[in-house]
């Protein structure tokens, strides 16, 4: 972009330069003031042509921006949900490993407690929805992240078979 600022500023200082010379030449009653005012007339079609272009540019790369921080934020949304599922997921295994160990306690000391039992169910229950609930998130995640890839193929197909 520092790069069109530029080259518009030189053909800006070009332009006044040539325009201070046509206007002294005018003066002084130049033959070929009918030349420099057509190259003047198309120094100044080139400019407005330059100065459209980087309108343009501007306007896609303003564009490309605004998307690129869409996606961004999508991305970004999505891997908050899998951290969270995987926490879950670490929490529902440390629970399960727990009541493991208090129910091999409870077998080798000979006593059978039925809560050990349900509790350790219950944990194993829990554990395997968290496991379930990250692999969603991350198959979600997955998803998201292909489908913008696949979109561009499916229109790079769509331009190719028109041509």
């Amino acid at each position: 972009m520092s790069d069109i600022d530029e080259l518009q500023r030189r053909i800006t200082a070009a332009m006044d330069r040539i325009a201070t010379g046509v206007g002294g030449l005018a003066q002084s009653g130049g033959a070929d003031s009918a030349a420099l005012e057509s190259a003047l007339d198309d120094e100044k079609l080139a400019n407005a042509q330059l100065t459209e272009r980087l309108r343009a540019l501007k306007e896609r790369y303003e564009a490309a921006v605004a998307d690129s921080k869409a996606s961004a934020s999508v991305a970004e949304a999505r891997m908050t949900d899998l951290d969270l599922e995987l926490q879950r997921l670490r929490k529902a295994n440390d629970q399960l490993r727990q009541s493991n160990a208090a129910l091999r306690t409870a077998n080798e000391e000979g006593v059978g407690e039925p809560h050990l039992i349900n509790k350790a169910m219950m944990a194993e229950l829990e554990a395997l929805r968290a496991a379930r609930a990250a692999d969603v998130a991350e198959a979600s995640s997955i998803i998201g992240a292909l489908t913008p890839l696949l979109d561009q193929v499916d229109a790079a197909e769509g331009e190719n078979s028109d041509a």
